[in-house]
């Protein structure tokens, strides 16, 4: 784990008729000298990523709309197939309407007020032209989340408290103070696109029967050596092609399809049809990230809307900028936390939905298969675009200790999970037990 990476700046390229225009990405330094990781816009909207190196005295630009193009060649054929079989998959869709449903924000977070407010004036500066924005507190230790919202974000954010600990948990505390059409989750570290939202909710209008809509992330910043590794192996984005995932018509491309639910988005950027996912039962409160579990909450939701006969749709155009984790710490922490969420979100959908089992068994052999190929060497989605180091590359290997976390993580998953139920259920006997004391004494003090 001592490999060490030069920075890489992070940058916005916008190609069009008045030439390449080069900024920095949002929240990231101005780009010097030296590899540039960026992203194309062409009439505005996220194309393609590219890797450069410019030298002192050279235009980035042009050196980067030199390699953008040579890109977008490349990658036209792969995404033109790609948008035609997803025209194809797709049931009939509605006119577009002038303007996308209601929708709600929500933002769970926990003792991180710094970056919280990064997000948030991102949030609030969405071209989205009805929305709320809400913010769950999880398990507070201090009142530094509440006295940001409350006193600078007064009137504009919703603050809401969920002491029970635990993303999801705190995702359903969202859900149940939501009144948005359309429920929007996005993190406390992250800096949405002004179109982001827009860009997330528009495709419900367009189809009713869409349960769920994930978008695109990229890296804010690749300063630390552990964050250059993990973008360069993937990190969270899922490409630049969009695609619809249909439970009546399977991916031909996908044998394990929903439960390769890792490929359809990231909790990071996802929204659901708010009648869709309560339908479903919410998330999991025993999974995700602050529960024994660790992670898998996204991952649950996602396959119990498409087991409720929902589609799923990517989609690109909704982005948002993610700082990654910076030491390899985290980075190991995170490893491990992939294995433990993607069994502890199988063994949920199996202990919730038993009526899947027989499914699941079905495609148990090819499951393995794709466990072993996950954790033995990190790849990009398919048609992934350039990212630091190149996939499939050997510029950046994946460390073999990484690979080991996550198998270990696999093996935890399952018992992690039925621990976070347990505790679950504890806590709701303990709280009934107060409360059912609570109104003993009340009775006896009247009397």
């Amino acid at each position: 784990m001592n490999q060490q990476h030069s920075a890489v700046s992070v940058a916005e390229l916008e190609l069009g008729a008045a030439g390449p225009r080069l900024r920095p990405a949002p929240g990231a330094d101005e780009p010097v000298p030296g590899d540039v990781y960026a992203l194309v816009r062409v009439d505005g909207r996220p194309a393609a990523t590219v890797l450069g190196r410019y030298a002192e005295g050279e235009d980035p630009a042009e050196v980067l709309a030199a390699l953008a193009e040579k890109r977008l060649r490349e990658s036209a054929a792969l995404h033109a197939d790609a948008e035609r079989l997803a025209a194809r998959e797709a049931a009939p869709l509605l006119p577009e309407p002038p303007s996308p449903p209601r929708a709600s924000v929500i933002v769970a977070t926990r003792e991180r007020a710094g970056s919280l407010a990064r997000a948030l004036d991102s949030l609030l500066a969405q071209d989205h032209p009805d929305h709320e924005l809400i913010v769950v507190d999880n398990a507070p230790r201090t009142s530094a989340t509440r006295d940001l919202v409350t006193e600078r974000y007064a009137g504009r954010v919703r603050y809401v408290r969920e002491d029970r600990p635990g993303l999801a948990a705190a995702h359903n505390a969202g859900v149940a103070a939501a009144a948005g059409e359309v429920l929007a989750f996005t993190d406390d570290d992250v800096i949405a696109d002004p179109r982001w939202l827009s860009a997330l909710a528009a495709p419900f209008a367009a189809d009713p029967g869409l349960g769920c809509v994930t978008g695109l992330i990229l890296p804010a910043r690749l300063t630390t050596p552990a964050q250059i590794l993990l973008e360069s192996h993937g990190g969270f984005a899922k490409g630049f092609a969009p695609r619809l995932y249909d439970p009546a018509r399977p991916p031909a491309d996908e044998p394990l399809f929903p439960f390769t639910a890792g490929s359809f988005g990231s909790g990071a950027n996802m929204a659901f049809r708010a009648s869709a996912l309560r339908r479903a039962g919410g998330f999991d409160p025993a999974t995700g990230t602050g529960t024994p579990a660790k992670g898998g909450d996204d991952l649950y939701a996602f396959v119990a809307v498409l087991a409720a006969g929902h589609r799923l749709r990517y989609t690109p155009d909704a982005l948002v900028w993610h700082h990654h984790r910076e030491t390899w710490q985290d980075l190991r922490n995170q490893a491990y936390g992939y294995g433990a969420g993607l069994t502890a979100y199988l063994t949920a959908t199996l202990v919730r939905r038993p009526a899947l089992l027989p499914a699941l068994l079905a495609r148990v052999p090819r499951g393995l298969a794709h466990a072993r190929t996950m954790t033995a060497e990190r790849g990009a989605p398919q048609g992934a675009d350039g990212v630091p180091g190149e996939h499939g590359t050997r510029h950046h290997p994946w460390p073999a200790s990484l690979s080991r976390l996550e198998r270990r993580g696999m093996l935890y998953g399952p018992l992690g999970y039925l621990k976070a139920r347990m505790n679950g259920l504890a806590a709701r006997r303990t709280g009934l037990a107060d409360r059912t004391g609570a109104r003993a004494r009340t009775n006896g003090a009247s009397r």
